[in-house]
Order: structure tokens, then C-alpha cells, then sequence
């Protein structure tokens, strides 16, 4: 099976610390613009109870989901605190202000 980097945005158009939501056939993905400047993807998804991680508050490298204030690591996808589960992430590649996604 070969993967293939899909662009999905421009990094313009993701403001830091917010997220635009990407429709794809692996369903919705959430691109955030990190504190640290990085664009991380992940499922639109929190573990808990499937709320729309894109609609949380991005702090640094983590997003708060807007339904239980769950926190999410962008770089993992892990939930963070005594909070336990985990939201699949996507590859992420920036090139020329675009970016791709490894789907």
C-alpha cells in the first residue's frame, strides 16, 4: 500500500492557535497551528466522547476540547492528566507555505 501527501490548506489560512477542519475520505481531520508554530492534524474526534477537538482552545501543543475540557497533545494524540485515550494524528508536512497531509 503507498501512502501519498495530499495538500489540504495553506498555512495562512490556519491563524496560530486555531484549527481548520480538512473533509477527507478517513473523515474529518483537524489541522491546528501549534504555539510552536508547527501544524499538526488530527482526528476531529476527542477520545472521550467525540467532541470537535477543531472547536477547543489551543494552549502551546495541547487542545482542550470544547465538550469535557479534555486536554489532546497535538504531537500524539494522547489525552493528558489522569484523562486516558487517544485521537488518531496524521503526517504533516509543510512546503512553500502549503500544507500536505500523509494519508
Amino acid at each position: 500500500m503507498t501512502d501519498n501527501w495530499v495538500e489540504v490548506a495553506k498555512v495562512a489560512d490556519i491563524p496560530p492557535l486555531l484549527a481548520r477542519v480538512v473533509k477527507t475520505k478517513h473523515g474529518d481531520i483537524a489541522l491546528f497551528h501549534a504555539g510552536d508554530g508547527q501544524i499538526y492534524a488530527l482526528d476531529n474526534k476527542c477520545p472521550h466522547q467525540g467532541g470537535p477537538l477543531s472547536e477547543g482552545i489551543v494552549h502551546d501543543c495541547r487542545v482542550a476540547c470544547p465538550l469535557h475540557n479534555w486536554v489532546i497533545d497535538l504531537k500524539t494524540g494522547e489525552a493528558t492528566g489522569p484523562d486516558e485515550g487517544k485521537t488518531r494524528t496524521y503526517e504533516v508536512k509543510v512546503e512553500d507555505g502549503r500544507v500536505f497531509l500523509k494519508l
